[in-house]
């Protein structure tokens, strides 16, 4: 086992240092671009770094599973040996039992067979010295018949104590065995546990240096995320109901003026943590108490009363009382039904304790926090307050930042799903009244299904009806722009938004020239698409993939993949805005 492993672990630890060290070589430096650096436009210079990370975490993994398999193979070799010395501990001590309880065996066995030859010989010399006695006895054959029977026992017993001590040399023999292979045992455990060692640490700097690249990639992509932002702001769409009217508009219903249009439509805006405002809407309307309500939205959480006399900094306004902040918050129509509203109100008051700790910080009145106007709201709104005073949804008996959105689109997430610290009340939610197996499905389950923004098209330009539908020659061109990054990450400069200046001072490729750089790259673009279709999660709520087919070919890109590459690509404001969405075809 020793040389053949050694060689193993030799030729394996070869391959890792030598990727390793390929994977750091000068020319593969990575320069990071920070946002405050750049606008939007650096996504494409960002992206190729994250390919050039993701290569080289790619052959870090590559050359590290080799270590991995002879390091698990290393670790079974050592639990079977530990097994087995454990094993053999426990028959040599059994053995040393059956010796020790032979050789008490062997004692007595020995003494009274002692005893039995000195009384046969004492008869015989009896008899001999007397050989008168057998005639005067009477019985001469019962004489002898009893002389007889002591010889025979006393052979038999002899013979007892003979096979006695052979199992006694036996049980030795054999333990003796046991404690040389226990020992052979301890010295390839030893070797293996050496060999173990230097594996484990061997992978152990391999999984660091592939930790490190995964946290680059993670940092970029935030800083991706930033950039896409930028495009995503000019959308104004309110996080919740208090940011502002919904503005969603059906774009199924305007006609673009051309046919063959494909439109691509988001479920829900962001940011789809903790409560879903139209959600809430729904819910009360199946009857839902306030308390059921925030239970369904928050994981794992109780309702207890607070100080309703606790002060609170309310930036712009000074302190005030808890209950008469709450009066001034405008985050949900005053006509919607009471038990929204005091789902709204419990939420409120928990995320104005928590945000401030306790009345230690201010908060602000926008969407940022929470929407706060001032004055009474009164109505319903106030009746709201009123019959909830003091009452805040807390976990492990603190109260919680109990985060709401206006339109969740039928599913719910972790605060860690959307860039956010995770925290441990957020859940991912399917928010529907039963399963859901299709599209329409959703629509006619989904609580917050009366939603404006439950299924739209977000951004337009001005021609074409204002809407966001595309030509047919536009997708493919984004199908070809997202080919061609992926054949060949260093044309990503020139793949920049086409109807803006591109920001990294050099030309943006138009569709013609896409298309040739991808023929030139031994691939074939699309000019025309015959169909898209898309595949989705339908428990988690998340596009997983795209799937284009057109000019005789058919492609298929991750879900999350292409909406980063078409909220790069396509023209003026027209984004895919969340994780679930769907297409369109007119």
């Amino acid at each position: 086992m020793g040389n053949k492993m050694k060689k193993a672990i030799t030729g394996c630890l070869f391959f890792v240092l030598c990727s390793l060290l390929f994977a750091c070589l000068p020319a593969r430096q990575f320069f990071l671009v920070y946002a405050d650096d750049c606008n939007q436009a650096c996504f494409d210079q960002l992206t190729k770094e994250i390919d050039d990370l993701k290569r080289a975490l790619q052959m870090s993994i590559s050359a590290t599973n080799p270590l991995e398999k002879n390091l698990e193979k290393l670790q079974t070799q050592l639990e079977g040996i530990k097994a087995k010395i454990s094993q053999i501990e426990k028959e040599v001590e059994r053995k040393d039992k059956e010796v020790k309880e032979g050789e008490k065996l062997l004692g007595l066995a020995q003494e009274l067979l002692s005893g039995k030859v000195r009384s046969f010989y004492k008869s015989s010399l009896y008899y001999g010295a007397n050989g008168m006695f057998f005639l005067l006895s009477g019985s001469l054959s019962e004489s002898l018949r009893v002389f007889s029977y002591q010889k025979k026992v006393i052979e038999n017993d002899r013979d007892t104590i003979v096979k006695v001590v052979l199992y006694i040399k036996d049980l030795e023999q054999k333990k003796k065995e046991l404690e040389t292979e226990k020992v052979g045992l301890a010295k390839v455990k030893e070797e293996t546990d050496v060999q173990a060692a230097f594996l484990q640490k061997e992978v152990g700097s391999a999984k660091k240096y592939q930790a490190e690249l995964s946290k680059k990639i993670a940092e970029l992509t935030v800083r991706q995320q930033q950039i896409i932002a930028e495009k995503f702001a000019s959308l104004n769409l309110p996080t919740s109901l208090g940011g502002g009217p919904l503005y969603c508009t059906d774009d199924r219903k305007i006609d673009p003026g051309f046919s063959n249009a494909f439109a691509f439509f988001t479920f829900g805006i962001p940011h789809r943590v903790g409560m879903n405002q139209y959600g809430v809407y729904g819910r009360a309307k199946k009857g839902q108490s306030y308390q059921d309500i925030l239970r369904a939205y928050f994981e794992g959480i109780n309702f207890e009363k607070k100080d309703p006399n606790t002060k609170i900094k309310v930036q712009g306004y000074g302190e005030k009382k808890l209950e008469e902040y709450l009066l001034g918050i405008y985050e949900m129509p005053s006509d919607w039904p009471l038990e929204d509203l005091k789902a709204q109100v419990v939420a409120a008051r928990s995320y104005a304790l928590a945000y401030t700790g306790g009345g230690e910080r201010e908060i602000c009145t926008t969407q940022a926090c929470q929407v706060y106007k001032g004055g009474n709201k009164g109505g319903d709104w106030e009746k709201a307050v009123k019959e909830t005073e003091g009452e805040v949804v807390v976990k492990d008996g603190q109260a919680i930042t109990a985060w709401y959105s206006s339109t969740d689109g039928g599913y719910t997430y972790l605060s860690s799903d959307v860039g956010w610290s995770y925290r441990p009340w957020t859940k991912r939610l399917r928010d529907t009244d039963g399963e859901i197996n299709s599209f329409s499905d959703l629509f006619n389950k989904a609580y917050d299904r009366d939603s404006p923004c439950f299924y739209a098209a977000q951004g337009f330009r001005s021609e074409y009806g204002k809407s966001a539908w595309l030509k047919e020659e536009e997708v493919a061109d984004i199908a070809n722009v997202l080919m061609l990054a992926k054949k060949d990450s260093g044309t990503q400069t020139h793949l920049s938004q086409p109807d803006r200046p591109n920001p990294d001072g050099v030309e943006t490729w138009d569709r013609e020239r896409v298309k040739q750089e991808l023929k030139n790259r031994g691939s074939t673009p699309y000019s025309s698409v015959s169909n898209i279709s898309i595949d989705w999660d339908k428990n988690l709520g998340k596009t997983t993939s795209i799937t284009f087919s057109g000019d005789g070919c058919t492609n298929s890109f991750d879900g999350s993949e292409f909406r980063n590459f078409f909220n790069l690509r396509a023209p003026a404001n027209i984004q895919i805005v969340g994780p679930l969405y769907n297409v369109e075809r007119k």
